[in-house]
């Protein structure tokens, strides 16, 4: 498939999403259509819910530089602030899974969410 310019532009997006890149012509119902010039060029297939928290996990690491188990105590609060926000704690066994990565107890994982939202 040619790289249409918008494809190019939300590339890095979809990357990070986990997401894949499809075809005009083999989008499903379930796809996000890109839209170009009321054209539609190619769409998304966003990822299943399963493997999110590794994805959010990864991403987490990738944008801080460093394995979450790496990090030192401020850079894990902030660690554990970027996951808040992208809604990681709304998943089941989240908090045991973070805590997991970066080698803590859940209580500390807790503190650290309980000090965000006070």
């Amino acid at each position: 498939m040619t790289q249409h310019p918008l494809v190019n532009t939300v590339q890095p997006l979809l990357t990070t999403l986990g997401a894949t890149l499809v075809a005009a012509d083999e989008m499903t119902k379930s796809d996000v259509p890109l839209v170009w010039e009321g054209k539609v060029v190619a769409a998304v297939r966003l990822p299943a819910m399963h493997g999110a928290m590794q994805r959010l996990i990864e991403s987490v690491e990738r944008e801080l530089g460093a394995k979450l188990a790496l990090l030192s105590r401020a850079e894990k609060q902030r660690a554990i602030r970027l996951l808040d926000e992208r809604g990681a704690f709304i998943l089941r066994r989240a908090v045991e899974d973070v805590a997991d990565a970066m080698g803590v107890s859940r209580i500390t994982v807790y503190n650290y969410l309980n000090a965000l939202h006070r």
